[in-house]
């Protein structure tokens, strides 16, 4: 009404004109109210614009007496035209406003459908599911139920009407259920035409083609969850394979070798009479030696369970850092031959609190490892300094280096360098303890080596008072 107003205003009292531009100022405020509030107004105004053209613009003006009969056609196209025109105009509406709705379903299915594959196994895909369709659809609350699991999976504890028994019905029947606005809708989750399971919503309504699309790409995501499960499965089980050959064969040939000195021994000793006391004592030390180390191979693959299973205590005293060295040089003077062993250790050096004996086998691992990978007369350097609150020691060597891609693989269980595995022995078992082992007493271990121009292993240990133990 105030629209036919203005324009009638308008039209008498300050820009006066004839029927024709009035009827063509009324069919685009008809068109203008279509596309802005709906057919139905659009039709009250085109009625209202009629009257008003007829009372206001024809003659005689002031009544609605029409003299000529072509005014009468002019009246009747006029009215036609304007609720055809308000019909075009409300459908186009209708039509953006469905596209816009559709737009904004697809940008939510997307939504929910890149959330579905942040997940890697099925238990926390099914817990997060309801809660990515209450925030993607902003439905109230949401439950889902599959087929072989005895849980309904719900956004939260506040799920109305969406019982286990409503769920089991709709994937038995593989027919949605579709409740009135804010009513409880429930649908299939398919895999093919295979109902596996039911998605259920509460507090907000979704058409029947969102809930089957979130139905199928909820099948479709638990389906290629369990793919990963089971190829992730499947590679844990081949790695493992490959693990335990490697430890078979690494273990196996280390063990071998010192029975294998062990037995000769004692055969020569049981079969030969005519030896004499240097050839006797010989045989023996060969025993003795080689029983050692059958104990601390035996010993080394005892401590590497202990540290997976976080089984080993430490007996932590203070303690110079050069007692552990000292020890471990002791330990290793087979292994180390005619290497010569260069120490740098400050007399100031300050006392920490560790496990003796286990920060000794560290040292010892680590020495042993420079040992066996140098040249026989190359050199060995050891030293310790305080740095930072730590004391940082380092073992470095001249042997061949490792390189960039190995250096982040060479304190891993049982793993042995590429192109010094068959040459020189070992389980792999060693620097993986010295890692456990440092870790355990809150430090780090490290390498930094360059091939060709040897390593240097480095560890760290806090510095901690007395009183702080």
């Amino acid at each position: 009404m105030a629209v036919v107003t203005v324009i009638v205003a308008f039209y008498r009292h300050t820009a006066p004109g004839n029927p024709t531009t009035v009827a063509l100022t009324f069919l685009l405020a008809v068109l203008v109210v279509s596309a802005t509030w709906g057919l139905l107004y659009a039709v009250f105004l085109a009625i209202i614009a009629t009257l008003a053209l007829n009372f206001f613009f024809l003659p005689p003006v002031g009544t609605f007496t029409i003299a000529d009969s072509q005014n009468w056609i002019a009246l009747v196209v006029f009215l036609t035209t304007a609720i055809i025109a308000s019909q075009l105009s409300e459908r186009a509406r209708r039509e953006a406003l469905h596209a816009t709705q559709r737009r904004k379903e697809i940008e939510r299915l997307y939504t929910f459908s890149q959330r579905l594959l942040t997940t890697e196994n099925v238990p926390e895909l099914l817990n997060a599911v309801p809660k990515y369709v209450a925030e993607c659809f902003g439905v109230r609350t949401a439950a889902v139920f599959v087929a072989g699991r005895a849980d309904i999976y719900r956004s939260g504890p506040d799920v109305h009407g969406l019982d286990a028994e409503q769920l089991k019905s709709v994937m038995v029947r593989g027919e949605p259920a579709i409740g009135a606005s804010g009513q409880n809708s429930v649908a299939p989750i398919r895999l093919g035409v295979q109902s596996v399971g039911a998605i259920g919503v509460s507090g907000g309504l979704l058409s029947l083609e969102i809930l089957e699309a979130l139905g199928t790409l909820i099948a479709i995501a638990i389906e290629h969850t369990r793919a990963i499960e089971k190829l992730g499965k499947a590679e844990a089980t081949r790695e493992n394979e490959k693990l335990r050959s490697a430890i078979l064969d690494s273990v196996t040939h280390e063990f071998r070798t010192p029975l294998t000195s062990i037995k000769a021994s004692v055969t020569t000793l049981l079969t030969t009479n005519e030896l004499g006391a240097p050839e006797h004592r010989e045989l023996l030390t060969v025993i003795d030696e080689e029983s050692d180390r059958l104990n601390r191979l035996v010993g080394e693959a005892a401590l590497m369970a202990q540290l997976d299973a976080n089984q080993v205590e430490l007996h932590r005293q203070p303690h110079h850092i050069s007692e552990a060295i000292d020890r471990a040089l002791e330990e290793s003077k087979q292994t180390l031959g005619a290497h010569p062993v260069k120490t740098d250790v400050p007399e100031s050096s300050p006392l920490i609190w560790i496990d003796l004996e286990r920060i000794t086998d560290v040292l010892r691992q680590l020495l042993e490892n420079a040992g066996k990978y140098s040249p026989s007369d190359s050199p060995i350097y050891v030293s310790a300094e305080a740095r930072d609150g730590e004391l940082v020691v380092s073992v470095a060597d001249h042997g061949p280096g490792i390189d960039d891609f190995e250096q982040a693989l060479i304190f891993d269980k049982f793993y042995r360098g590429k192109s010094e595995r068959y040459r020189v022995q070992g389980t792999g078992m060693g620097l993986a303890i010295a890692k456990a082992i440092i870790e355990a007493h809150g430090g780090a271990i490290g390498l930094v080596s360059q091939l060709g121009n040897g390593s240097v292993f480095h560890f760290t240990l806090p510095l901690r008072p007395a009183a702080a133990e």
